[in-house]
């Protein structure tokens, strides 16, 4: 995989969560909606089975469920 590429996906990425970050009120559970879409319906990063997993387990640790699960994905 070249350079520009991975820069590329990289940037999406930050670009993708910075504008769930910067515009979304309301706390973590408001953004789970946003991160469904993005991630699932836009981008198609994961699949609806694996969100579910994360969210899960973004619940059961310690720390924000919307910052755990943009970890995990």
């Amino acid at each position: 995989m070249s350079r520009d590429k991975i820069n590329s996906g990289l940037f999406e990425l930050f670009t993708t969560f910075a504008k769930i970050g910067l515009f979304m009120f309301g706390g973590g559970y408001a953004m789970l909606p946003l991160l469904e879409r993005e991630c699932i319906d836009t981008h198609n990063w994961v699949t609806e089975e694996e969100l579910m997993n994360y969210f899960a387990i973004g619940q059961c640790t310690p720390g924000i469920i919307a910052v755990n699960t943009a970890t995990f994905i």
